[in-house]
């Protein structure tokens, strides 16, 4: 552990540049006596670093020492290479900056490493986009990401499902988040941080001003909150049902044995409930609300009559 931890060490000054005993003790998990003694055994070791004292002191490694050791283990070697999405970084404009960091990291790797990256990429391939579609044309995205590596605001064009349809908005990007295939811009602007669809952006104009995010912010957080948000909007209801094992299995309840188990489950909104619980067939019977049972029942009775009356109307 001690070794691992050593290279660590290495190569979060090597990446960072300067840091303090205690935000190396905090990176790795350990306690700031442990990063002086750690420190201690890697100058022993030969590698040039020192220290400065003082409030904006720290460690750090003599300008121009890089070692070349990469500190890679095959599991790490072989994730590197599965995330590595080649159509993502295409669309970012980033395709052959990605083939020439691959190569690079390739060539930097022991050789049974790089068996283990090749086949990596020989036996699992990443599609990020859904079955029924060819992916959102985001003619914008390059200038969004642009603005997002450079910290430039931007005017954007925007289209929207509810009125006014269409917005003309200075953001300051914050980050893009890539979901299921479609990327989202997440933005600071006059009404505080908000998600925008790239697909959605007619136009975008970059200002040369420059923005700084707040301390505190951070994309991660934000976007695990925002699909929160998104989840508790979305289901504003509940209906309950009644499921054989197959229905339960299909809609992904747990199922209490017998024929029949009762459940709870949240909803969106009756018409989207209708829908999805109709797909389910004979599998599912609605209890409540009355009102989405009786929309069920009625769409089963003229589906019943449309079939009878083609069943009697039939060439035979």
């Amino acid at each position: 552990m001690r070794a691992s931890r050593l290279v660590t060490l290495l190569l979060l000054l090597q990446n960072r540049g300067r840091m303090t005993a205690r935000q190396l003790a905090e990176e790795l998990e350990v306690s700031v006596r442990t990063v002086y003694r750690d420190v201690e055994a890697l100058s022993a070791a030969g590698i040039p670093l020192y220290g400065d004292a003082g409030h904006a002191g720290g460690y750090r490694l003599v300008d121009g020492y890089r070692t070349r050791l990469t500190g890679l283990t095959a599991d790490e070697a072989q994730a590197a290479f599965l995330a590595a999405l080649p159509g993502t970084a295409a669309e970012l404009g980033l395709g052959e900056a990605l083939a020439t960091a691959q190569l690079k990291l390739r060539a930097a790797l022991p050789a049974e490493l790089r068996e283990h990256a090749g086949r990596i990429q020989e036996r699992f391939l990443l599609d990020a986009p859904g079955w029924y579609g060819d992916g959102d044309r985001t003619p914008h995205l390059a200038a969004v990401a642009t603005a997002v590596w450079a910290r430039r605001a931007v005017v954007l064009r925007y289209r929207r499902w509810r009125a006014p349809e269409e917005i003309e908005r200075r953001v300051e990007p914050y980050g893009l988040v890539l979901k299921a295939g479609r990327w989202y811009l997440v933005a600071a602007g006059p009404s505080g941080v908000r998600t925008y669809r790239v697909d959605q952006i007619d136009e975008l104009r970059p200002l040369d001003e420059e923005f700084a995010i707040p301390d505190g912010f951070g994309l991660a957080a934000y976007w695990d909150s925002y699909l929160a948000d998104f989840r508790a909007r979305l289901h504003t209801g509940e209906a309950v049902v009644r499921l054989t094992e197959e229905g339960a299995r299909r809609l992904g309840v747990p199922h209490g044995g017998g024929e029949w188990t009762e459940a709870r489950v949240p909803i969106e909104s009756l018409d989207h409930a209708h829908q999805e619980f109709l797909r389910l067939g004979t599998d599912v019977e609605v209890i409540a609300p009355a009102e989405l049972r009786d929309r069920v029942a009625e769409t089963v009775r003229v589906l019943a009559a449309r079939y009878t009356r083609s069943s009697c109307g039939a060439v035979r």
